[in-house]
């Protein structure tokens, strides 16, 4: 049985296109972008989900040590393309334990990489810009980009920025995973060269319920 589309905005149930519009809807959040079932990023995969995307698919590589890739999913339709890009990976945190990341490329006011954040609303929201200097650098597409940490919820460590004219979301459990942050270089498998394939692992469990355990559900 496949699993169903959801929403960007809170991961919860969305309505095809019918008779009478030609936008995907959530009861809760009127129109949206609809997410696709998340799939581990086997080339296969990755070659389809890369094919004329309008956002980058932003893989850290290389990957932390002992890290694999844990899953793939994007948001957009037939009418948008895909607007949002996710990419999800897991493995050991320097502090101890499993930690997890997820990646999230979208255009503003697509709303998955504050779901997955725990953020209310659909971009960044104030804090974001009242925020001063930035608290982190990742090189991205082999540029230096600042990143700044915002308040997720209590179990994730989340930063945000721009890269190529799009938000940036880097969300880490547990919260004390957000050192691997400094480490890390983004590279867009759009211009990657064709035969690197990530190491794969499990399905990660976050993507079950549309990613609502990751704390967004009663915002």
């Amino acid at each position: 049985m496949s699993r169903p589309y959801r929403c960007a905005r809170c991961g919860g149930p969305v309505r095809e296109p019918g008779i009478w519009s030609n936008a995907w809807r959530c009861e809760r959040d009127g129109d949206v972008d609809p997410v696709a079932p998340a799939v581990l990023p086997s080339h296969e995969q990755l070659a389809a989900a890369v094919h004329e995307a309008r956002v980058p698919f932003w893989l850290p590589w290389p990957l932390p040590t002992g890290w694999l890739a844990t899953g793939l999913t994007r948001a957009g339709d037939e009418r948008t393309g895909t607007r949002a890009a996710l990419l999800s990976c897991g493995g050991p945190n320097p502090l101890g334990g499993y930690s997890e990341l997820v990646v999230i490329a979208e255009e503003p006011g697509v709303g998955l990489g504050a779901h997955w954040a725990g953020l209310p609303g659909v971009d960044p929201g104030r804090q974001f810009a009242a925020t001063s200097g930035p608290h982190a650098k990742v090189h991205v597409a082999g540029h230096a980009t600042p990143l700044w940490c915002v308040d997720g919820t209590a179990d994730n460590a989340v930063y945000v920025g721009e890269a190529m004219g799009l938000w940036l979301w880097l969300v880490l459990w547990p919260a004390s995973a957000g050192a691997l942050v400094h480490d890390l270089s983004l590279v867009d498998l759009r211009d990657a060269p064709r035969d690197l394939q990530p190491p794969l692992g499990a399905l990660s469990r976050r993507f079950e319920d549309g990613g609502q355990e990751n704390g967004t559900a009663g915002r």
